[in-house]
């Protein structure tokens, strides 16, 4: 697939630090790409410049068919960009938002009132359309930015920690939102620090450490780089992990002492579970809880970059 957005040995410098070191990105038309990367690892940077906020101080990066270095302008009118904090105007209107813009991007007063009111059904908001913007809650402001975004049909849209500090029931309404434009052929590049997120619309996920590209691939394919699927197992009394470990020999892993929580890689399959099951309970031990577990993007996260949190 042709990519809409591509970067070649992306490059940028602070003083005093590396922000990115030769990054590679091709992000095929109607696809989500995850950026995923502790804090500092260059993602909010990577972006930046993508949506010509920032310049590269070396490599090269084009986007909907343009260079962000040569044709700034041709690439704004292509893109939008939700950033972490809504960016509507809470004096006016959730109409008046969306009809501000569309006479500002030069669709004249029927056009602008006539997208407004589309987006307004779109993301649920007609109800609350003649509501002072600073009066809606977390999750309408955000639906109201990504609307905003969306004024003028881009052919790409990136998406900065779009979920941000909204409760779980708002967060993935806003998901649904998202997946609903990339199903109309919109390309998403997306950074987050919700693990969930990243598993739940990324098509491919790339991993940034330090300013590089730590692993790329899709979901399945970088929990398939962790291991395998492995038995979890937490002990009714944390003071009996030293006797399950006995129990279940070397291959115990993971043990939490504290939790009484241990786990045992599953290399034959059912049949490790069966004879853990038997183990366990020809020692007397009991268990409130006993499953089989998959890697999780958590688990490729910690494994990738180390005990630091996504960002």
């Amino acid at each position: 697939m042709d990519a809409v957005v591509e970067t070649c040995q992306l490059r940028k410098r602070y003083p005093g630090h590396e922000a990115l070191r030769g990054i590679d990105l091709h992000v095929p038309s109607g696809t989500v790409l995850g950026l995923l990367g502790h804090n500092g690892a260059g993602k909010t940077t990577t972006v930046r410049i993508l949506a010509t906020l920032l310049a590269p101080d070396g490599g090269a990066a084009r986007v909907a068919g343009f260079d962000v270095a040569r044709a700034p302008q041709e690439v704004r009118r292509r893109i939008a960009l939700a950033g972490q904090y809504a960016a509507v105007d809470g004096q006016l209107t959730g109409r008046e938002n969306l009809v501000l813009l569309g006479r500002l991007l030069r669709l004249g007063a029927r056009g602008a009132r006539v997208r407004a009111d589309e987006l307004l059904a779109r993301f649920d908001l007609t109800a609350a359309a003649d509501r002072r913007a600073g009066t809606y809650s977390g999750g309408m402001r955000r639906r109201l930015d990504l609307a905003c975004c969306l004024v003028t049909r881009p052919a790409v849209l990136f998406l900065d920690e779009p979920s941000a500090g909204l409760d779980p029931a708002s967060r993935r309404q806003l998901w649904t939102e998202v997946r609903e434009q990339v199903d109309s052929g919109i390309t998403v590049v997306l950074t987050t620090q919700y693990l969930e997120e990243a598993d739940r619309l990324a098509d491919r996920i790339v991993v940034l450490g330090a300013g590089s590209v730590v692993a790329e691939g899709s979901p399945e394919e970088l929990k398939r780089k962790v291991g395998g699927e492995w038995l979890g197992i937490v002990l009714a009394d944390p003071a009996d992990v030293p006797a399950a470990v006995a129990a279940l020999g070397p291959a115990a892993s993971d043990v939490d002492p504290a939790a009484g929580r241990l786990s045992l890689p599953l290399d034959d399959g059912m049949a490790t579970v069966a004879a853990a099951a038997a183990a366990l309970d020809g020692a007397g031990l009991a268990v409130t809880d006993f499953a089989v577990r998959r890697p999780s993007l958590d688990d490729v996260f910690l494994a990738l970059t180390g005990k630091e949190q996504a960002a």
